[in-house]
């Protein structure tokens, strides 16, 4: 019989339409893959691109030059600007900020053909260290209230260009969805006096369906009001607010448990689109003992539609303790 399940901390109710359940396969379908002859992230084309904000690179290059590991740009279209002030003002009924906000590109790799799901753990460790640092560092800005780390994969899911990288955009205001979740954390914690994703961390341990994968610092599960098909989040054990506090040895294992899921994600679904979004509480908030800072992966394999546009409602029609098992299946050696 199909559910109907309410996520406890937006309060937002899904449909798992059991009925409709598939298997991996029945997803994959033939995509367009983005290429294009020339492509601004390759070695030798730096100077294509904006200035480098941040390079991990060997101390005698140079900046703009080969040689850099992974590199931090300014986005050549950026969605908001860094150089105006985020000045309010009102039209009519209508409340307007400038458009003020950094919106950075993080090249994960020099590797063309290379993914996120295919690169090493050393070096996915090298970009969740650039984007701690991003993340530091604008965060110290009093006009930047949001900075949201994300990354599209594949040209369903957003990407206009082939080669591995993630963005970074900070906003002089917080974001609707993750404002709603801060406040369905704090609700949470006025009644029970727990932390909403500690419980959550806790019940999935002890239930073990939707878990896929866990070390000693983190765990990835298929949450249970799951909005889409092999939807993972990726929380920390130990509760942390800001996804700027992050430890040494904490990156460490945050690079092995990210890469694991992507990989096992490209390998049960054909390298499917995905889109993933980091959700991280910020200084200066009230918000330190009910927020908790996570990863959430979302595979693009359904479409949303009037229904969902309509209601709020999300279908979707594959069981997380499903997609749990399919994603626990899938071998991860010598990779």
């Amino acid at each position: 019989m199909p559910e109907l399940r309410k996520d406890p901390i937006i309060k937002r109710w899904v449909i798992i339409a059991t009925e409709r359940a598939r298997r991996p396969h029945d997803f994959i379908n033939a995509r367009e893959k983005v290429e294009s002859a020339f492509c601004p992230f390759d070695y030798g084309n730096e100077h294509t691109t904006p200035p480098e904000v941040m390079a991990f690179r060997p101390a005698d290059t140079e900046k703009d030059s080969p040689g850099w590991w992974v590199r931090v740009v300014q986005n050549k279209f950026p969605a908001l600007d860094s150089s105006v002030e985020p000045e309010r003002f009102g039209h009519g009924i209508y409340d307007v900020i400038k458009g003020f906000g950094t919106h950075e590109v993080i090249i994960e790799t020099p590797d063309h053909n290379a993914s996120m799901a295919t690169l090493s753990y050393e070096q996915i460790k090298e970009v969740i260290w650039a984007y701690k640092e991003r993340h530091q560092v604008l965060e110290k800005d009093a006009r930047i209230k949001y900075i949201l780390i994300f990354k599209n994969h594949g040209r369903e899911a957003g990407a206009s260009l082939v080669h591995s990288h993630s963005q970074l955009i900070a906003t002089p205001i917080v974001p609707k969805r993750v404002a709603e979740e801060i406040a369905g954390s704090a609700d949470y914690y006025r009644f029970r006096e727990r932390c909403v994703y500690c419980d959550m961390v806790n019940q999935e341990g002890l239930e073990g369906t939707r878990v896929v994968e866990e070390n000693s610092d983190f765990v990835a599960f298929e949450p249970f009001a799951a909005r889409f098909p092999f939807e993972t989040w990726i929380l920390p054990k130990v509760h942390s607010c800001n996804f700027g506090d992050i430890s040494a040895s904490q990156i460490d294992s945050f690079s092995v448990i990210l890469k694991n899921m992507l990989l096992r994600i490209h390998k049960a679904l054909d390298n499917p689109p995905y889109n993933f979004m980091l959700h991280t509480g910020i200084k200066g908030i009230e918000q330190s003992d009910h927020y908790h800072w996570h990863l959430e992966i979302v595979p693009r394999l359904t479409r949303v539609a009037g229904f969902e546009w309509g209601s709020g409602f999300y279908i979707n029609p594959m069981p997380p303790e499903h997609a749990a098992m399919y994603l626990r299946e899938v071998s991860i050696e010598e990779e």
